[in-house]
């Protein structure tokens, strides 16, 4: 926990590749010079708003944030600094990416969502779930728990696998689906003792090709044909539909994918190009600096260049003005205070808090990322993975045990969601 500054200013770099998408705990200052996705620290690369990437023979795609019907419609307005209320809508998914998402026709591995699809409560073991989260029953029986807009995905898209977390438990399902295709549906628990948060799975993928991450042709073309759809005003935005005079199916034709697909090159591995947009933190004081020397993201700027698309951020900028004084500084000291649970916006805003004390005797302790001299993208040995003994029995398990939970499981015991003793000791 804290850590990140570390990947990012180079004192680390994360041991394997690392996909993944934002939540409703990210820095949102920082992924929204990627919107369209990037490396945020070598090695480490995110999906942006949503996004299509390859890897391997595997596709993979996903959306970030969480689901606000508030805020579902409007545009991507918010820019630093946030106010109360945009410091959290910033992190609310919009329906551009959900429209976006809508025109893949090709099929996909896997897709990552923070929170879950609605209704998959109904292809898993939901009595077990009620048992450890009581509180979701109510939700359960009204259509309530999760995302609409991406169950519609889920049933549209039909990918073979299907991550999510946000709900603090683990959750299996098996969700069949008209063409005979199945889905895999898994969400973990939070990283705390004794608590499911780890499991590994092994998915077919092409072991002759390079370990390199790959733009997908089809949603480029997405992107780029959809660019016009693109909103930075705190309005009611809608999307084109089938009664309208606008086209409304974006799909690609091949020819207007040949056509992005010149604009690249014929070469659509993502560089390596990350870069740093603000200095790095040292790890004994983090400074906060205010500065009107806005900076946007070197990855953002060549593929929005590419691609002949806008950069949200940019656009904004353009009619704001800096409002912050470039002498400002808040210095923070590595302490307790640093994560003070006041300071923190809760996990999820529809759910109760868990008040119970946490048990002060159970210590996170996490090993130190391993930061081999030399290390590559593309040398990293994903077969060489050890499991820590106490989460063995959730980490190899096989396709079948998707759809079920131990019916024998005891509950555990609920934390108090920010846990901030097992954290208050850091580098």
């Amino acid at each position: 926990m804290c850590t990140f500054y570390k990947y990012y200013n180079g004192e680390k770099t994360a041991p394997v590749l690392t996909i993944f998408i934002g939540g409703n705990h990210e820095a949102s200052n920082y992924l929204q010079e990627l919107p369209y996705g990037g490396w945020v620290a070598p090695n480490i690369y995110y999906l942006g708003y949503a996004g299509v990437i390859n890897i391997a023979g595997i596709r993979i795609a996903g959306i970030s944030g969480i689901y606000k019907s508030n805020d579902y419609m409007r545009g991507h307005y918010e820019v630093p600094p946030y106010n109360e209320y945009s410091i959290r809508s910033v992190y609310h998914i919009r329906n551009l990416e959900i429209f976006r998402l809508k025109q893949l026709r090709e099929p996909i591995d896997i897709f990552l969502s923070h929170d879950w699809p609605t209704g998959v409560t109904e292809y898993g073991n939901c009595k077990q779930l009620v048992k450890f989260k009581p509180h979701f029953q109510e939700d359960i029986d009204s259509g309530g728990l999760g995302n609409p807009h991406t169950e519609i995905l889920l049933k549209h898209l039909k990918p073979g696998y299907w991550f999510a977390a946000h709900l603090h438990c683990k959750f299996a399902a098996l969700i069949p689906h008209s063409n005979q295709k199945v889905t895999k549906f898994l969400a973990l628990d939070k990283c705390l003792p004794n608590r499911r948060f780890l499991q590994i799975l092994d998915i077919p993928h092409d072991t002759n090709m390079e370990k390199k991450i790959y733009y997908d042709l089809e949603w480029l073309t997405i992107l780029n044909m959809t660019n016009h759809l693109l909103s930075i005003k705190n309005v009611t935005h809608y999307m084109p539909g089938p009664n309208g005079s606008e086209r409304f199916n974006f799909t690609p034709t091949k020819e207007e994918k040949e056509a992005v697909l010149m604009k690249f090159e014929n070469d659509l591995v993502v560089p390596l190009n990350f870069e740093q947009t603000q200095p790095g933190h040292n790890n004994i004081v983090k400074s906060l600096a205010k500065s009107d020397q806005r900076k946007l993201n070197s990855q953002t700027q060549q593929l929005c260049k590419r691609l002949e698309i806008d950069d949200p951020v940019e656009l904004i900028w353009k009619h704001q003005p800096p409002s912050c004084n470039v002498d400002d500084t808040i210095d923070i000291s590595v302490s307790d205070s640093f994560i003070n649970d006041s300071d923190m916006i809760e996990e999820n805003d529809d759910l109760p808090l868990d008040n119970s004390p946490i048990n002060k005797s159970s210590k996170l302790i996490l090993p130190d990322p391993k930061n081999p001299d030399g290390l590559n993208i593309n040398d990293y040995n994903q077969s060489a993975i050890t499991l820590p003994t106490s989460t063995q029995r959730d980490c190899n398990l096989p396709d079948e045990d998707f759809g079920r939970n131990e019916e024998n499981d005891t509950p555990l015991k609920k934390f108090k969601r920010r846990n901030a003793d097992m954290y208050s000791t850091l580098e």
